[in-house]
């Protein structure tokens, strides 16, 4: 299967109830080292992510290339799977719920190189509700670019091992959705569908922006 496409940890944080004893107001809480947060807007809402450059690095960063030259501004969301557009053929691919999205269609030109394969064997992140991971091609395991995906349910199908792929690589989980996981629910049931694909968006729903926050 082509994609032109870990377990959200928990972290305990004190909540603070008042200004501290020396009067100031209590500092906000603090990312873990290494995550980056992004807000993707659409007209239909906003997406927060947060990214890991350290535990996938090479993904993070190609992601975070894009996002600063603004290349996702203008860009898309154009394909949803679902019950509806989707015929699982399982063990190896299950029904699966995602939304995908890529740059603007005028500046892909401007699209760098693929890059190397980060493995869940390696990184330790896992495809689960709310993951933000690279699209890549069947068979073409260092071929991810531009192109991102969502998912909506758990898929072990698309981590290493998992046979979604035939090639079971698995594809680079790099990031998770924090805030508009509804937005993405939303994005997913949106329609009409191309007839000719319907896995496809007849009108995508556009990125208006995508920056570090």
């Amino acid at each position: 299967m082509t994609f032109k496409g870990a377990r959200t940890l928990v972290l305990g944080l004190a909540l603070a109830v008042g200004p501290s004893a020396d009067g100031q107001a209590p500092a906000a809480p603090q990312r873990p080292s290494g995550e980056v947060a992004v807000r993707i807007t659409t007209a239909l809402g906003n997406i927060d992510l947060v990214v890991d450059a350290v535990r996938a690095p090479v993904t993070a960063g190609n992601f975070l290339k894009y996002v600063d030259a603004g290349l996702y501004d203008g860009g898309r969301f154009y394909r949803v799977t679902r019950p509806d557009n989707y015929t699982p053929t399982p063990p190896n691919r299950p029904m699966m719920n995602l939304i995908e999205g890529d740059i603007k269609l005028t500046r892909v030109s401007e699209r760098g190189p693929a890059i190397p394969l980060e493995r869940t064997s390696e990184t330790g992140l896992r495809h689960v509700t709310g993951t933000v991971s690279m699209g890549r091609n069947d068979g073409q395991p260092d071929s991810a670019t531009s192109d991102f995906f969502i998912l909506l349910d758990d898929q072990p199908s698309l981590d290493f091992g998992g046979r979604r792929f035939t090639d079971a690589q698995g594809a680079a989980a790099f990031g998770r959705v924090v805030a508009g996981l509804d937005v993405v629910r939303t994005i997913q049931q949106q329609g009409p569908l191309q007839e000719q694909n319907r896995q496809y968006l007849l009108t995508p729903v556009t990125i208006s922006s995508a920056k570090r926050r």
